[in-house]
């Protein structure tokens, strides 16, 4: 790598603001970079006003959502909802539902970064949770879990069907302590909408009467597998 640092003789001039090198105008490369820092400044320069700010300043990003990304999106959701009903429990057609929840997280999480935050996080809080709930149907237990802590991590209140998802995953995978941990995190937290308080209750108790059957304790040896 050539680590030669070569100082050029440059100008600005004191009214445009123009970058210029009077003594190596013959350089093509130099001559052609400082041609388009010099758009670049005056494109800038032309931009309108943002109200409440000083003249010439950066536009923000435009506020409207597209509301062709929010269509696909719920359109998906409700193809995906609509194959897990006819899936009727049966694990190999509930992967059209699973198929569905991921082209619609794909399409959630790859809105721009200039879209609101809020709507990005409730949209994939729902998918994340509503594909626990597909993957539950496969009896794909790991990746239910995974996804219904997405959910909750996303948001943690209110969000009360991906408490008890993720809750009900943990105890058919037999991970007694850590399902014990996590309703005693979200106790509470799952209140004020969403569903679901009554059956993070319902795996609570499940929770506690195995362990306090002997094969563990709460607050006891690890997670009580045997």
């Amino acid at each position: 790598m050539d680590s030669t640092f070569t100082l050029l003789p440059l100008t600005m001039d004191p009214s445009s603001k123009a970058i210029s090198s009077p003594s190596l105008s013959t350089d093509p490369a130099l001559t052609t970079a400082l041609s388009n820092l010099n758009t670049l400044h005056r494109t800038l320069l032309s931009l309108p006003s943002t109200p409440g700010q000083a003249s010439n300043t950066t536009p923000p990003p435009p506020a409207p959502v597209n509301p062709k990304r929010s269509a696909q999106i719920q359109k998906m959701r409700e193809q995906a909802n609509t194959a897990l009903k006819k899936a009727g429990g049966n694990p190999a057609m509930a992967q059209e539902a699973i198929k569905l929840h991921t082209f619609a997280l794909k399409l959630a999480l790859t809105r721009p970064a200039f879209e609101p935050t809020s709507l990005l996080r409730e949209e994939a809080s729902q998918l994340y949770a509503q594909r626990a709930q597909a993957y539950m149907a496969a009896s794909q237990w790991p990746e239910a879990a995974a996804d219904a802590a997405c959910s909750v991590e996303l948001k943690r209140q209110g969000n009360g069907k991906a408490w008890w998802r993720r809750g009900r995953c943990l105890v058919e995978m037999g991970r007694w302590e850590e399902a014990r941990r996590w309703v005693e995190e979200g106790r509470g937290r799952w209140k004020g909408g969403g569903g679901g308080g009554e059956g993070v209750e319902g795996v609570g108790g499940e929770v506690k009467r195995y362990m306090e059957r002997g094969r563990g304790r709460w607050g006891g040896r690890g997670d009580g597998i045997q």
